[in-house]
């Protein structure tokens, strides 16, 4: 049975964030600021669980920057039906059908889960992360491993690197995308594309991007709060000083033709995740279970065994 959160509705104007009819997101106000120094607050997230075997740990797969939970759709029904897990989509903050915040930072996304997994009786599992949702998942496992059985970091690892340095090009991109109203959504969703074509040059990140342009009202907008993506991608691109280690098992599943994990990383890989084993999958680039989706299940299969 598929389970998803409550659904909220909100009115949008212009190409401002968006989500679909069946789950509009609200808008979280900022808990920084003010009287005091007030905690971010965790968000309602939005997800859909599959039901499984309550004795086998679920497995949790968390998206990557400019994602969503649909992106693991047909991962999720495969391993669903394929191990007879419980497994977990989920939307961070600011992404899909989870509520906008100006707050955004790996810690606020951890502690999103360190309400959620608990909430829906999923702990400890097994947690997937692809590129920010790889770094979600290392912190969530570092600050509080009793709710992380297993760790898999997708093509990203706790250091700095080059593979995302054209991230901040495509948010001022999309920001920047205008599209008059009373146009034909076919011919609106072209114009988009052809003004971010100038700058995210290639064509299959650029329809990845597109996938955030949704119908709302009538209209075209994008869904992902790109305000919040703005003000704090200087902090999604870097991970948090830790000086902890998560000694559960865990995997590094890297894409053979990806430039997003350098081997200057294994150390500190080392440091943090002592049991680490680090996989390359060939022939994949940076988004591993879009490009080989049956080399990337039959990994995380073998790491569970």
């Amino acid at each position: 049975m598929l389970r998803w959160t409550r659904a909220w509705r909100l009115p949008r104007k212009g190409l401002g964030s968006h989500s679909p009819s069946f789950a509009r997101v609200p808008v979280a106000p900022s808990s920084s600021g003010g009287r005091g120094e007030a905690e971010p607050r965790p968000l309602p997230l939005s997800y859909r669980l599959l039901d499984g075997e309550a004795a086998l740990p679920a497995v949790v797969f968390l998206h990557g920057l400019f994602g969503c939970k649909t992106n693991f759709n047909s991962i999720a029904k495969a391993f669903a039906q394929q191990t007879g897990r419980r497994v977990l989509t989920v939307d961070a903050r600011n992404h899909g059908n989870s509520p906008h915040s100006p707050d955004m930072s790996y810690e606020i996304m951890s502690q999103d889960l360190q309400d959620l997994l608990p909430r829906l009786g999923l702990v400890p599992c097994v947690i997937v992360g692809h590129s920010m949702g790889g770094r979600t998942a290392m912190l969530l496992a570092l600050q509080r491993p009793e709710l992380v059985e297993r760790l898999i970091a997708v093509d990203i690892s706790p250091v700095e690197g080059t593979g995302s340095s054209h991230f901040p090009a495509y948010v001022a991109a999309m920001r920047t995308v205008n599209i008059p109203d009373g146009l034909p959504h076919s011919r609106a969703r072209k114009l988009a594309d052809e003004q971010l074509s100038s700058v995210v040059q290639n064509l299959a990140v650029r329809q990845y991007l597109l996938t955030n342009l949704v119908e709302e009202d009538g209209r075209l907008a994008w869904r992902l709060n790109l305000d919040a993506l703005a003000q704090h991608l200087d902090k999604l691109l870097t991970f948090p000083q830790r000086q902890e280690s998560y000694l559960g098992p865990t995997l590094f599943l890297l894409g053979g033709n990806s430039q997003f994990v350098h081997p200057s990383h294994h150390p500190e890989i080392m440091r943090l995740f002592p049991r680490a084993q680090i996989q390359t999958v060939p022939n994949a680039g940076h988004w591993i279970h879009a490009e080989r989706p049956q080399d990337f299940i039959a990994a995380i299969r073998g790491f569970l065994v």
